[in-house]
């Protein structure tokens, strides 16, 4: 076990290291200069000189990534060009709001969608299995952007019954803060639970096939006890690895969602920064989303022998 977690570790550092190069390249592939974008156009050349000696932009590329790279590994992803504000600072600021309705989504969205999908596949093309494919196809179907708006029509403009705009953090004022998280929440969960609930279904239908279900049946075992205590964990490896690829794409693009519901997030700040050209906030959250992933997959993996423990054998 110990030697699957090191290697496991040992073979996410490259990934982080091609992470790194390619944030760095894209970055400097952006048109314009970011020292003249600090200064304005009114910067004279000994203004525009001095910034760029000051953030290493007259060094050689090799030696600016090496310059970068160092002050990453110390925590110094630079300050903004629009607040001047430190770049980590603002990132795990608008993380902790992003993570907040990413984790809450997806855990709910897995809570309903493997269930049902486990029942549609031992039910299968019965009305119960029509049901929930007919329902995650559906959901499939509807863009984030449009439900979230139909949303905000609904139950924000119409019926009144919650905040249409704005933020408020659950840490600062729960009751109203959980208010302000339901709508985005609920669009995150019924744009996922389609997703989720096809793959719990089609890997359940494999696993269900199996000799070993067949001759955990000619024991005499319960449909029930067969299902939940011997198909589960086989079944639900692949759907684990789905959740986790859904939890990184949420956690690093939910930029639209965010927006729709003027959000202040991960997704929000990195298109703000697009906007403003602001450099140091753009390198930053790439790199930061980018890390996100290759953790998040790295979870993944170290959680696999817990579904079948042949994998670290």
């Amino acid at each position: 076990m110990l030697r699957f977690v090191l290697v496991r570790i040992a073979s996410a550092l490259p990934t982080l290291f091609l992470v790194s190069v390619t944030v760095f390249v894209l970055i400097r592939l952006m048109p314009g200069d970011p020292a003249l974008i600090m200064l304005g156009d009114l910067a004279d050349d000994r203004s525009l000189a001095d910034l760029r000696a000051a953030m290493g932009l007259d060094e050689p590329l090799p030696a600016q990534f090496l310059i970068w790279l160092g002050n990453v590994a110390e925590g110094d992803f630079g300050r903004s060009i629009s607040t001047n504000e430190p770049v980590f600072g603002l990132i795990l600021a608008r993380f902790a709001v992003s993570a907040t309705i990413v984790l809450a989504a997806v855990a709910l969205a897995a809570v309903v969608a493997v269930p049902a999908g486990m029942l549609a596949a031992w039910r299968q093309d019965g009305a119960l299995d029509f049901a929930v494919v007919g329902g995650a196809t559906l959901l499939l179907s509807v863009p984030s952007f449009w439900l979230g708006l139909l949303m905000l029509l609904l139950f924000g403009l119409k019926l009144g019954w919650l905040p249409v705009i704005g933020y408020v953090s659950p840490g600062q004022e729960l009751e109203r803060g959980l208010l302000y998280l339901v709508m985005p929440v609920a669009t995150l969960v019924l744009t996922e639970v389609g997703v989720i609930a096809r793959m719990a279904r089609a890997s359940t239908l494999e696993v269900l096939r199996l000799d070993y279900i067949t001759h955990a049946r000619a024991k005499g075992l319960s449909e029930g006890a067969v299902l939940w205590r011997h198909a589960f964990r086989n079944a639900f490896a692949p759907t684990w690895t789905l959740i986790g690829v859904i939890l990184g794409n949420l956690l690093g693009g939910i930029a639209v969602v965010e927006t729709v519901f003027t959000i202040p997030g991960l997704g929000r700040l990195l298109v703000d920064a697009i906007y403003a050209r602001d450099y140091p906030v753009i390198q930053g959250c790439l790199l930061f989303i980018a890390a996100l992933y290759v953790v998040i997959n790295l979870v993944v993996d170290l959680c696999y022998p817990l579904f079948d423990p042949t994998v670290a054998a």
